[in-house]
């Protein structure tokens, strides 16, 4: 949803502004921003970027002008991207504001960087937490990748303990009508910002959280090479098991015909 800190978490991660940043209460971030490492800050527009054979954007032309004018590529210098490579997306929209036209298929867009990420970070702030159809749409058009995501409560010290709890398990209630999963995502509970904390009452459960996303994150690329190789692992073995079922028909086939 929109106005939930997503651009504010990755700053926060980031530990400073990526280029064209820009923050406020309304949805100020209304493009798809990949933020990349680099030696010097650089914003490359989003046509400069799918044409460049030196970033994995190119797929993104499909979707044509209208998305490319509003995607582009945030270079800059920091020491997490330098493992991973993170993409802020447009607020999705609810009430009157999901009357707005994007002037591209925002589900399938969403589709497309879900498929080739490691991890989906969906947040929700504690004050807005009504499931919009656009973001029920988006949660239903990224299905095969529910394993993927986890959830984040942000704002959480805006709110008493009690109410917090209350928002939690209201949150929980709503998600598992729409993300497809035998496993519950996991929640990180916390206020992802510079800021002072408002209350204070869980601060150390906000700090544990913040220390377990962070954790996460750094041990992303050693778990999605793990990952890889055991789906290797597990395709290698269905061939060599599709190979004794074609020998043996084969065999015994042929002896049949004899």
């Amino acid at each position: 949803p929109y106005s939930t800190g997503k651009s504010t978490f990755i700053k926060h991660l980031l530990g400073r502004d990526y280029p064209g940043l820009n923050i406020g209460p309304e949805p100020t971030t209304d493009r798809f921003v990949a933020t990349i490492y680099a030696d010097r800050d650089q914003r490359v527009p989003g046509n400069a970027a799918v044409a460049d054979e030196g970033l994995p954007f190119d797929e993104l032309s499909k979707f044509g002008n209208g998305f490319l004018q509003r995607f582009e590529v945030a270079k800059l210098s920091s020491q997490v991207l330098k493992s991973i490579c993170m993409v802020d997306s447009p607020g999705v929209l609810a009430g009157e504001k999901q009357r707005i036209k994007r002037g591209y298929e925002f589900e399938d867009v969403a589709k497309w960087f879900a498929d080739r990420s490691d991890l989906v970070l969906l947040l929700f702030d504690v004050s807005k937490m009504t499931i919009s159809d656009e973001l029920r749409r988006v949660i239903l058009a990224v299905r095969g990748n529910d394993g993927k995501i986890r959830i984040v409560l942000n704002k959480a010290d805006q709110v008493p303990s009690g109410q917090l709890m209350r928002v939690y398990g209201a949150m929980m209630w709503t998600l598992k009508e729409v993300i497809d999963s035998s496993e519950v995502s996991r929640v990180y509970i916390g206020s992802f910002w510079d800021e002072p904390l408002v209350n204070d009452e869980l601060r150390r459960l906000f700090e544990s959280e913040e220390n377990d996303i962070y954790t996460d994150l750094a041990e992303l690329p050693r778990s999605v090479a793990l990952r890889k190789l055991n789906d290797v692992i597990k395709r290698a073995r269905l061939a060599k098991v599709h190979a004794y079922i074609l020998d043996y028909l084969r065999n015994n086939l042929g002896k049949g015909a004899r």
